[in-house]
């Protein structure tokens, strides 16, 4: 079973290369980014403001009106009548501010999110086959979503609000410094204890989110393989076994979760039952103030009631940015580890590039050959290494296929018989010779421009999301609708898409979920000839997943299609491949016989061994 990648759990600190390479997707948006930035710090200017206006209104309106001293009640209400009118306008201003500092952020957040993930889609799309050979396809995928997901946090949960928050804690502190200094500092003689508890539980909560993702990818991948595999599964009558399994991982996951919900509950406690203790100082020192009692060596200043009921205020919103702090600092760190992903695989070297005076081929030819060709997948292996090296896939193969040739590769599974058919293609490069198609390196050669000549059809046939049309053209708008017809009539399809109820439009579902193996081989005949190669490669025997009435339906309209067209084709059933030109016999990376389907059988070599022992194989099954 592939583990999920254990780094992809941790977090890592703030690093500045990062940030900076971040913030350089933020650039071309710095007209939003100084809007939300100006529109959040606005906000944050305006939120001490309704609790001024509540206290002022204590002072200036009830207080007198309650002890007597002023009669003029009129005149009290319509100053409380101006204050809270006053109230709602900083609430109605509060409101747009807020609304339009969320609306731009977001549109920040998202348009960054979007170029980044098609950064990342655009680099994929240009690493080379090895790379996806490398990494496991639901690791790229959580790199295109939670990865960027990750940043966009950052930026609009986690920048932002590192500005707004520490903003808003220097204005609360300001305004509480300037209407009474005193009462201010005792209010803040809890703060280093909020700053140690923060720092305490967001190290704990880290780890447990770190194992929470651990144990969830364990679980996504347990679930990803079991729904994959299910016929396995119920085949084998493994359902108990696969349900004990699980139950394992999800568990795991149960505990990791148990464990980040014992932190987050007791911290929030904490931090309520720190503020409550800074309101409560603030009560007991304002209340001695406002009763003229000397507090700190004698000394005595007045205080309002109006004051101490706003300063309550303060001391209790005081603490809400500073949580917001510890929210923060979780995001970066989340976010510096994502980035470092993300960039790691937009920093990933492409070995398969286009030379800067790269070449396009004219007249097209078809030639194929193969110079002294020594190849292997692994990228450690270089053109010295020996070739006692049993990384070697292809050892000093030469091969030439003339125009028009239709040339047949047979042999054991491991003899390289793939491998030629993907450095035609240039989907790796050679480690030593030459690979050459109408006498030009391929690695001289456009990638484009050498693909579209090349026509694949595979064993394992790949349908998108989408039309049978869509599938059969690519999506290409180009291709005419009576050349897709004329295509599928050739492979026999035809008449088969008819009987569906939308035709050619008739939706596929997920890989083709709803198709026979033989529909889906039929349909990717009829996608290579629809592109009309000049080179044909048919992979992996890709008949050999249809039944003989569909098989010979397939054999005879690639007779017809190879007909003036370069083609190669693997085969491990041999009947399928006499009637080609030439057949190359491989054998652990080296071609060890080539010939026509009649010579190799009279020389009695190796391909006729192949021959006798697969037909005794048929005689034995028949």
């Amino acid at each position: 079973m592939t583990q999920p990648d254990q780094n992809d759990a941790y977090s890592k600190g703030f690093d500045l290369d990062l940030t900076k390479r971040i913030l350089r997707y933020v650039r071309p948006y710095r007209t939003l980014a100084t809007g939300g930035v100006l529109l959040a710090l606005l906000t944050a200017a305006l939120q001490p403001v309704p609790a001024f206006l509540q206290g002022y209104a204590i002072d200036h309106a009830l207080t007198p009106f309650v002890n007597g001293s002023n009669t003029d009640a009129p005149g009290l209400l319509n100053l409380l009548l101006m204050i809270v009118l006053g109230y709602i306008l900083v609430q109605i201003i509060e409101f747009g501010l807020t609304y339009a500092s969320a609306l731009t952020i977001g549109y920040l957040g998202q348009n960054v999110l979007r170029d980044i993930r098609a950064d990342v889609f655009t680099k994929l799309q240009r690493l080379h086959l090895a790379y996806f050979d490398q990494n496991p396809v639901g690791r790229l995928i959580t790199r295109v979503t939670s990865d960027v997901d990750a940043i966009n946090q950052f930026i609009t949960g986690g920048l932002i609000s590192l500005i707004t928050s520490t903003f808003l804690i220097l204005v609360y502190m300001g305004v509480m410094l300037s209407i009474n200094w005193r009462l201010a500092l005792i209010a803040f003689t809890v703060l280093p204890f909020l700053f140690v508890a923060t720092n305490y539980f967001r190290g704990k909560m880290r780890l447990t989110y770190r194992d929470t993702r651990i144990q969830q990818a364990i679980v996504n991948t347990k679930l990803n393989e079991n729904i994959t595999g299910m016929q396995t599964v119920q085949l084998f009558g493994r359902e108990r076994r696969s349900a004990l399994d699980f139950e394992h991982s999800n568990r795991a996951l149960l505990g990791a979760l148990e464990r980040s919900v014992h932190w987050f509950s007791l911290f929030m406690p904490v931090v309520a039952i720190l503020g409550q203790v800074s309101i409560a100082l603030v009560l007991y020192f304002g209340a001695r103030y406002i009763l003229g009692v000397d507090v700190g060596g004698g000394a005595q200043a007045a205080l309002s009631v109006g004051v101490l009921y706003a300063f309550v205020q303060w001391t209790t919103q005081l603490f809400q940015p500073i949580q917001d702090l510890a929210d923060v600092f979780n995001n970066l760190q989340a976010a510096m580890a994502s980035s470092e992903r993300i960039f790691g695989v937009l920093d990933t070297e492409e070995e398969i590039v286009d030379r800067p005076d790269a070449k396009k081929l004219g007249n097209f030819i078809g030639q194929v050959d193969f110079e002294n060709v020594w190849f292997s997948y692994d990228s450690s292996v270089s053109a010295d290494t020996p070739d006692t090296d049993d990384r070697w896939i292809l050892r000093g193969v030469d091969l030439h296929i003339a125009p028009g040739e239709s040339v047949a590769l047979v042999g054991a599974t491991g003899a390289g018989k793939t491998s030629v058919t993907a450095l035609v293609s240039r989907f790796y490069d050679v480690q030593r010779g030459a690979v050459k198609v109408d006498g030009e390196d391929v690695r001289d050669l456009s990638q484009h421009d050498l693909r579209k000549h090349i026509g694949l059809v595979l064993q394992d046939v790949f349908l998108f999301a989408g039309t049978i049309e869509s599938n059969l053209t690519l999506n290409d708008s180009t291709i005419p609708h009576d050349r897709v017809i004329e295509a599928c009539k050739y492979v026999g399809v035809h008449d088969y898409i008819l009987s569906l109820e939308n035709g050619y439009q008739t939706e596929v579902r997920e890989r083709g979920a709803t198709l026979s193996t033989g529909q889906k081989q039929l349909l990717a005949f009829a996608r290579a000839l629809i592109q009309n190669p000049d080179i044909l490669l048919v992979l992996d025997e890709a008949t050999s997943n249809v039944d003989t009435e569909t098989e010979l339906r397939i054999q005879a309209a690639l007779e017809k299609v190879m007909e003036g067209r370069t083609s190669i084709i693997i085969a491990h059933r041999l009947s399928t491949i006499e009637h080609c030109d030439r057949i190359i016999v491989m054998r652990k990376g080296r071609i060890v016989e080539q010939g026509s389907h009649l010579e190799l059988l009279n020389k009695g070599g190796y391909y006729s061994r192949l021959h006798r022992l697969q037909y005794a194989q048929g005689d034995a099954a028949d």
